[in-house]
């Protein structure tokens, strides 16, 4: 029997054997509240604020208790009511409550719930409910506040079974327990967390967030020694409506003009597009896996633009450094172009005046920023990371109203892009703009079909494809990887050496960076019935074919001048002083 019927709330409904009692009252539209439930993830019913009163049984657990014939279900009993407002209670007994200045002022699970169930925070002066010690644990990307934790354990679950590093655990006894790294005491930035920021995106209140960056940029604005230029990942504008009330996979063109006016009411001297840099990556990536083909090196290569990825490798897989790319990301191109070309060049400025902001859908790249090999002459090539909810913040700050705006289109050179650079920010992106690139160059002629739909796609953590170059009778094998789980997954083939592999895109965040650390917060609830990572790529392969001139590259009128004015060629000298780097075994931080 594969069906069963069950009552909830007086309603009747016929499930699957196997379905629990949420998903099956959800079935029926019924909203159970959660803080720790996350489909197949987290469910060990934690938070307990899930709780259903079910016949003969009494209170229980809804996320993990499947359902059964004839059950009857209440999930708004008196006594359910009763028991998640004790639990409310408790957990507000040792909050820190700063919603003033907290910045999940408007995505706060926690207290939307005590809003809702009108909690009184009773418990609050009792002080043998007072957690002993408040702790904020901050590193280069993200940051702890044990004050703001409700202890739900969602952030473990996710740290250990989607991105697999396992850095996050529950620490210590009893009341002065405390989710913190592993080795508690030790920041983020001391162990083998790879900065991904996938847990804050799951913590249902501001006990995880990005490390602020904020402040420093507005204080950059107002100093008058500073020429501050702000550049923007293909990512963000795929989310950048949503905390503004435009739906999940909003065209890129009802968005990006109002983002880019935006910046500019904030008070950037000028802004420019990660997207150029993008386009500057394919040039210097694709020419390094053509000199590797033609000329020897390590094999596959390993792409290079995500920084989580590179925590990974560095600190998990060292043995494969010499795979990886030596090309910088994209933002960090960007940063060392417009300082050390562009702007003494075109804009009359020295490289300590211009201050470098990127927005960014990723956390790992306020990590990033901060590595030392990430200057010349001691000028940083980048100087602030603000993620996409924090510059929704500022928007918002700043009383901006972001729907009215009207449209603008910077001008300059560094806000120029194909669909190659747009397509970056999904999974599967970076390599299909490569091999628009990477085709044309070895075969002499344009790729048959600029749509690589066998690289698309986040179903699977691992995609495979094979390119056929018929003149110069080569098949490139190619993967496109995403997430810790798929990574780990990779290196398992590798290590078997079963499988020929030429070109691997690698991403730490599952779905890749349209999904990344730094973007809007989903509910729980929402995510179950979107496929947000897939509607926001969706959004960005949209733009690739109906926004821009140019689909490929090395067809950019501005990169190409890039090259002829100031780096000469592809993987020239000048391009490896400003545009390269090296990565090294940080393995010592397992230990």
């Amino acid at each position: 029997m594969n069906k069963i019927k069950l009552t909830i709330n007086n309603q009747e409904v016929e499930v699957s054997k196997g379905t629990t009692i949420l998903e099956a009252a959800r079935s029926l539209d019924i909203k159970v509240p959660t803080l720790c439930y996350l489909k197949g993830i987290s469910d060990i019913g934690a938070c307990r604020m899930c709780v259903a009163e079910i016949e003969g049984m009494g209170l229980k657990a809804t996320c993990n208790l499947e359902a059964n014939e004839g059950m009857k279900v209440q999930t708004e009993s008196e006594e359910v009511v009763k028991s998640r407002i004790r639990t409310l209670e408790l957990l507000a007994s040792t909050h820190t409550f700063e919603c003033w200045t907290c910045p999940r002022e408007e995505s706060c699970y926690f207290y939307d719930y005590l809003q809702f169930y009108n909690v009184e925070n009773t418990y609050h002066d009792d002080h043998k409910f007072m957690s002993n010690t408040r702790i904020i644990n901050e590193s280069t990307a993200i940051t702890l506040d044990s004050g703001k934790c409700v202890q739900c354990g969602a952030c473990t679950q996710v740290c250990a079974k989607i991105q697999t590093p396992a850095t996050l655990d529950f620490n210590n006894r009893g009341i002065d327990t405390i989710i913190a790294p592993t080795s508690c005491g030790e920041t983020l930035d001391d162990i083998a967390c790879i900065s991904c920021g996938q847990c804050s995106k799951v913590c249902p209140t501001a006990a995880i967030i990005e490390t602020n960056h904020i402040k420093r940029v507005e204080a950059a604005i107002k100093d008058p020694n500073k020429f501050v230029v702000v550049q923007m990942a293909p990512a963000v504008r795929a989310a950048i409506g949503e905390p503004f009330e435009y739906p999940i996979g909003t065209p890129v063109r009802e968005v990006e003009g109002k983002m880019y006016r935006a910046l500019k009411e904030l008070g950037f001297d000028l802004v420019t597009d990660t997207n150029y840099a993008a386009d500057l990556t394919i040039m210097e990536e694709g020419t390094e896996f053509i000199d590797r083909v033609k000329n020897g090196g390590p094999l596959p290569l390993f792409t290079s633009c995500s920084p989580g990825w590179l925590r990974y490798i560095e600190q998990y897989r060292p043995e494969y450094l010499p795979n990886l790319s030596s090309a910088k990301s994209p933002h960090m191109m960007q940063g060392a172009f417009m300082k050390n070309f562009y702007a003494p060049d075109e804009l009359n400025k020295d490289a300590s005046e211009v201050y470098m902001v990127s927005i960014m859908p990723c956390t790992a790249k306020k990590y990033e920023i901060a590595r030392p090999e990430m200057e010349q002459d001691g000028i940083r090539d980048v100087d602030a990371v603000l993620t996409t909810r924090e510059l929704a913040r500022m928007i918002k700050q700043h009383g901006i109203n972001f729907r009215h705006l009207e449209d603008y289109k910077p001008e300059n050179e560094l806000a120029q892009y194909t669909g190659a650079g747009t397509i970056f920010g999904a999974s599967g992106g970076v390599m299909e703009a490569a091999v628009r690139t990477v085709y044309e160059i070895l075969e002499g002629e344009p790729l048959p079909n600029l749509d690589i739909h066998a690289v698309r796609g986040v179903e699977e953590n691992i995609k495979e494809a094979t390119l056929k170059l018929p003149k110069t009778g080569l098949e490139v094998n190619v993967a496109i990887v995403h997430g810790g789980q798929g990574i780990k997954k990779m290196f398992e083939i590798l290590d078997k050496g079963e499988k020929e592999y030429h070109f691997i895109e690698f991403m730490g965040c599952p779905g890749g960076c349209v999904n990344g650390g730094g973007q809007p917060i989903v509910r729980e609830e929402f995510m179950q019935g979107l496929d947000v990572a897939e509607l926001r790529a969706q959004a960005l392969y949209q733009s690739d074919k109906e926004d821009v001139e140019f689909r490929k590259s090395h067809m950019s009128p501005v990169i190409q001048r890039a090259y002829e004015k100031y780096l000469e060629k592809p993987g020239s000298h000048a391009a490896h002083k400003y545009l390269h780097t090296t990565y090294t075994d940080q393995s010592h931080k397992l230990k």
